[in-house]
């Protein structure tokens, strides 16, 4: 039996451990080989990725959601009398004495990271406390690239190395070149915007993204959360209100048209688990300009467009670059062959041969 815990469909409305989990557990859900539970809480149908999962309610097991926002980060009691894999979207394992414990370790940006405030300072020794835990009670630890697993030997030296398998994350099929794009559904005509896509945090360098897009006449394309005041108020003082659009809620649909005609996916983070919207731009034709920096160089292929610093003047170098023709299209061929390394049906196959494998070798120990 392996039980699935879906924990972050009830802490996330989107973000890219949702992504990362809802393509496993939409192949779990239809794969019949294997006998599989699925531990829910309430609040899942508020994930947009969860509403196009159709589990079988006969696989569902539906749990009190009272103080969850406190419980997550407890492990989980979970009565079966027999050995079980037990495989949680948080850093989570089950206490009992029967389960084999798989965890999906993304990154280490927590360890990283310095939160202002108490409380925020607080949740972060607690979070990363459950992640060491995790980390070292777990049987199975799957790193989404290798420079996740390095930063896990670094961060948490005494794991035994042999439980870390590096499984790359993929990239949805909903992702490639059109050859006609419907300019209706555009923010700005073809090869006249940035993108920005994801997360705005401090390490994504977003307020770096705006002034160098404000140095040009190209428009930003932002796909994410709402700004805040204070972004708001930075986009004012760079002089391109007039020039930019925020939207919220974007589909893959819409979201594979808006890199087919940006003029680049402009990606400068500081540091990435992995970075599925680089590859999710390549698969789409979309040039990337990001980073070389953590699992970047690692994810992202051959290419011109890694900047060695955080700079205007490297951006811009790379924009000059992009006008090129011959030199965008070479970028562009490289991307979409780079892009062919990663499905999330190789990922799901190599993630479910540790299943059989957890299996396995647990009935040979009980054999003897």
């Amino acid at each position: 039996m392996i039980f699935i815990e879906n924990i972050v469909f009830s802490n996330q409305k989107i973000g890219g451990i949702s992504v990362v989990w809802h393509e496993h557990v939409r192949r779990l859900a239809n794969d019949w080989d294997l006998e599989v539970k699925f531990i829910e809480y309430a609040g899942t149908q508020n994930n947009i990725l969860r509403r196009t999962i159709d589990i079988p309610q006969s696989k569902l097991i539906l749990r009190n959601s009272v103080f969850l926002n406190f419980r997550r980060f407890f492990n989980v009691r979970l009565a079966y009398r027999l050995p079980f894999i037990f495989h949680s979207s948080s850093y989570r394992i089950a206490k009992n004495k029967n389960a084999i414990n798989f965890i999906t370790v993304h990154d280490f940006i927590y360890f990283l990271s310095t939160p202002k405030g108490i409380i925020n300072r607080f949740l972060k020794c607690l979070h990363c406390q459950q992640i060491r835990n995790a980390i070292q009670k777990a049987d199975y630890i799957i790193c989404v690239s290798n420079n996740t697993k390095f930063d896990l030997l670094k961060f948490i030296p005494n794991v035994e190395e042999s439980k870390i398998s590096v499984v790359y994350n993929g990239v949805s099929n909903d992702y490639f070149p059109i050859t006609e794009i419907k300019y209706a559904n555009l923010p700005y005509p073809p090869n006249t915007y940035v993108l920005f896509v994801g997360s705005r945090s401090n390490y994504k360098n977003f307020r770096l993204a705006v002034a160098a897009v404000s140095k040009t006449e190209l428009s930003l394309v932002i796909v994410g959360k709402e700004l805040s005041e204070d972004e708001i108020a930075y986009i004012k003082k760079q002089s391109i209100e007039d020039r930019y659009k925020c939207l919220s809620g974007v589909d893959n649909v819409l979201l594979n048209q808006f890199y087919n005609a940006a003029f680049c996916l402009l990606y400068p983070s500081s540091y990435e688990g992995f970075g599925i919207p680089i590859i999710e731009a390549q698969k789409a034709g979309c040039p990337v300009i990001a980073y070389d920096a953590s699992s970047v160089p690692e994810i992202i292929g051959k290419t011109p467009l890694l900047i060695k610093e955080l700079s205007i003047e490297e951006i811009h170098h790379c924009f000059t670059l992009l006008k090129d023709k011959k030199i965008r299209n070479e970028i562009i061929e490289d991307g979409i062959k780079n892009s062919k390394k990663f499905s999330w049906d190789k990922t799901y196959e190599q993630i479910k041969k540790l299943y059989e494998s957890a299996v396995y070798f647990n009935s040979m120990a009980c054999s003897k």
